[in-house]
């Protein structure tokens, strides 16, 4: 069965001399720690910290490679109330937020605070 692809930065990396975290990415991290059945569901890619993120530009183009992203297949169903965008015939969720309430949709998780 085809699945949603979600980009992530991995749980933690260099940069400016010092290890760092992206919190949006970790927020997904602990939805999916949360979670653990939704992994499943996804294929996961790690991507680097560079720009562009060529695995993000080579399915959505150039100037979109936001991690975290969710590359939604063309039979994912998605709640009206989503802000999804389309870029090369593909829909996707570009922040945290968006596709934790997609998850809550989907999935029945609980909604994110603030949402």
């Amino acid at each position: 069965m085809p699945k949603d692809v979600l980009f992530l930065l991995p749980p933690g990396f260099e940069d400016k001399g010092r290890r760092e975290f992206c919190p949006e990415c970790a927020e997904i991290w602990g939805v999916l720690s949360y979670f653990p059945a939704i992994r499943d569901a996804l294929d996961i890619v790690h991507v680097g910290l560079e720009h562009p993120r060529a695995e993000i530009v080579a399915l959505i183009g150039e100037g979109r490679h936001n991690a975290p992203t969710l590359v939604l297949h063309p039979d994912t169903q998605v709640h009206p109330d989503l802000d999804v965008q389309e870029a090369n015939g593909l829909r996707y969720l570009p922040s945290a937020r968006s596709i934790a309430r997609h998850f809550a949709h989907r999935y029945g998780t609980p909604v994110p605070r603030g949402s």
